[in-house]
């Protein structure tokens, strides 16, 4: 007896399944896989079929099959034609240009790393961020000044009570506050200006928090005024 295989994919709506039939006078059956599955089954099934010391047409059959299936399986992103693998082993074995895991304590780098378990270099001159870019600068500006805007919204919310909207005021945007607050504060002035804004800040959660208005109000005045000072000090 004879056995069949007809294999179809659909690439626009399952572009890695493929549904396998087999049939033959006894057997007919459909398997839906994916393409590295067929791969690793038709290596296998032409591996085993080669054991065989008969059936010659049907086992270069299934060579075909494989070899073909073989080349459907996605390749590897870093691969190239007719490249070997490359490996390093503690930059001594192998190819010492190679990054290796946990950069071989740096022995396997060109230049010293940041860490011994860092593939990193050290910052230095030839760094790709350079601190005090000026826009890094105008970015922390646009933050604080949005800030400021949503400052804007907390009075009404604590004046109606509405606890959650002012946890969420705090939490959502204003999640980037304080990153550009410290990025942007360069002078003794400017620190403690911003260590000042921070307790007001965190003063305005915890009322929030605690459900107390008054206080809460308060708090959120006097982060709206620092902010305001820390923003033009910059």
């Amino acid at each position: 007896d004879r056995m069949y295989f007809k294999i179809y994919t659909n690439f626009s709506t399952a572009p890695n399944i493929i549904v396998i039939t087999i049939y033959n006078h006894h057997l007919h059956t459909t398997i839906h896989t994916t393409i590295m599955k067929v791969s690793l089954f038709f290596a296998l099934f032409a591996s085993a079929s080669a054991l065989a010391p008969s059936q010659d047409s049907r086992r270069a059959a299934f060579a075909k099959i494989a070899s073909g299936a073989v080349v459907a399986a996605p390749a590897v992103a870093s691969a190239a034609v007719g490249e070997s693998p490359r490996f390093s082993v503690f930059g001594i074995i192998g190819d010492g240009t190679t990054y290796s895991e946990g950069a071989a304590y740096g022995s396997d780098q060109s230049t010293s790393t940041y860490s011994p378990y860092s593939v990193y270099g050290e910052a230095g001159p030839d760094s790709l961020y350079k601190p005090g870019r000026s826009e890094d600068l105008a970015r922390a500006k646009a933050v604080i000044a949005e800030s400021l805007v949503r400052l804007d919204k907390l009075p009404a919310y604590i004046e109606k009570k509405e606890w959650f909207n002012v946890k969420d005021e705090l939490t959502r945007y204003m999640y980037e506050t304080r990153g550009a607050v410290r990025r942007s504060a360069q002078t003794p002035a400017q620190k403690a200006a911003a260590a000042e804004f921070f307790k007001a800040i965190e003063a305005t959660y915890t009322n929030a928090t605690l459900k107390k208005q008054a206080p809460c109000a308060d708090a959120a005045a006097k982060s709206k005024e620092l902010l305001s000072k820390y923003a033009a000090s910059i």
